[in-house]
């Protein structure tokens, strides 16, 4: 959470795109070009989306399970992470040590993770092997063995990860942080589960909740690299057409709360004081998320300015906004001096509010997110990844193509709209010590 680099990137890319910003019209219509290689067609009711790049080396799918953490409940949360990374250990055709074999022989990568708004299984292969890569894939997500000493190597690592989610203080206040701030949620039952849940899951839990998974209705397949659609259309549907359509639809998910402002402190004798203060943001399926995302933006190189270069209360200061269905952004700094560094930060929050942010700044905003968004989509695994978050939980794959015009488009009373509306009724979690906190900082009193 508290990255140095991430500021660093940020102030390099700001002086770089102020340079050039005129080459990177060209850019945007080149790639806005290449972007528009997309064929989506439909295989017994799993959309497929295939991105063609020519001359790329690599081939990257994405099998997407929608739904997340909402599939879920407290009693079953983390079956759905564990089904996936149990089953990329070996299939009934691809043993363990054969499926090692050809990965390794080939260059393949094949992986799993699960997030609160959806799950994957990814494959990532040269060019050339992407046919014997594809069989091996294909029968990992279909007909994974879940043997016995598979499942056990999954667990522990597991709970190895589990256990030790808060020995360090970043991951104690994220673990506050889930406890406090995403309370009464879909969210709250994080898809990584928990020990008591992950210590009791048996393989034939594993194998019963993996055929829930394979219904058409709720997979999405993503492939980007230097194919041709036609050619896997065939593939895809001999693989994947047998499978039954299901009924799946995306539930409503709830908004999270931020009615109020709140303090929560988890008290531990540390040299400084781990501080996050988060608060609401729009979807990227909403209309606000371009001028949050530009608000949040400036926010992080104020904070980093005013509460690092010139004051030199913290390291790594930071302000992001996340990317999840019922989104959040929030502000984070590890300080001895925890009410200065706060009052700063709120400081320039309420400066945002007040309309700070100007034609010029905001400009600059726009070539800083070209450069970056460009960098962010070097791979094309990071592309089919796009692709998929704007389908699943962002309104469309197409709205990814709308992107830097959205962000260019955004105006100063926009952002300053977003601040107002989105950057209050902070809700903090400290670890630290509770003697060194002024209250009314982190809560203020509420304005008559």
């Amino acid at each position: 959470m508290y990255r140095v680099t991430g500021s660093i990137r940020f102030r390099i890319f700001l002086l770089l795109t102020i340079a050039f910003l005129p080459a990177y019209a060209a850019q945007a219509q080149a790639t806005a070009a290449a972007t528009a290689n997309i064929t989506e067609f439909d295989v017994n009711g799993m959309k497929v989306l295939i991105k063609r790049r020519p001359g790329t080396p690599t081939v990257s799918a994405g099998l997407f399970f929608r739904g997340g953490v909402t599939n879920t409940t407290a009693a079953n949360a983390g079956i759905e992470n564990f089904t996936l990374n149990a089953a990329t250990e070996g299939s009934k055709s691809f043993p363990r040590q054969e499926l090692r074999k050809e990965t390794s022989r080939v260059g393949t990568v094949i992986g799993a993770g699960s997030s609160y708004d959806y799950s994957a299984l990814s494959l990532t292969s040269t060019k050339g092997s992407f046919e014997d890569s594809w069989r091996i894939f294909v029968d990992v997500a279909l007909n994974p063995s879940f043997a016995p000493e598979y499942v056990e190597r999954v667990r522990d690592g597991l709970l190895t990860s589990l256990r030790s989610q808060s020995d360090s203080p970043e991951g104690a206040l994220e673990t506050l942080h889930g406890k406090i701030v995403l309370a009464g949620h879909p969210y709250a039952d994080g898809p990584e589960g928990t020990v008591e849940n992950i210590t009791r899951f048996k393989a034939a839990d594993l194998a019963a909740y993996h055929r829930t998974l394979l219904h058409t209705s709720r997979m999405l397949l993503v492939i980007v690299g230097d194919v041709e659609p036609s050619a896997l259309q065939k593939q895809i549907t001999a693989s994947f057409g047998g499978l039954p359509r299901g009924t799946y639809k995306d539930p409503a998910l709830p908004s999270l709360s931020f009615a109020k402002p709140s303090l929560d402190i988890t008290s531990r004798p540390v040299q400084t004081n781990y501080v996050k203060g988060t608060f609401a943001a729009p979807s990227i399926r909403e209309p606000d998320y371009y001028a949050m995302r530009t608000a949040v933006t400036i926010l992080q190189s104020q904070v980093f300015q005013e509460v690092r270069v010139k004051r030199n209360l913290s390291y790594a200061p930071n302000a992001e906004l996340d990317e999840h269905a019922a989104n959040t952004a929030s502000i984070s700094v590890s300080s001895v001096d925890p009410n200065e560094a706060v009052k700063i930060m709120m400081g320039e929050i309420r400066n945002l509010q007040q309309g700070s942010a100007d034609e010029d700044t905001i400009g600059q905003m726009a070539g800083f997110f070209l450069t970056t968004h460009y960098l962010k989509l070097e791979t094309n695994a990071a592309q089919a990844a796009d692709l998929a978050q704007y389908e699943l939980i962002g309104g469309g794959w197409r709205r990814s193509l709308e992107f830097i015009d959205r962000m260019r488009n955004v105006t100063p009373a926009q952002v300053q709209a977003a601040a107002k509306k989105y950057m209050t009724n902070l809700r903090f979690v400290v670890v630290g010590d509770p003697k060194e906190l002024d209250r009314s900082i982190f809560v203020p009193a509420a304005t008559p």
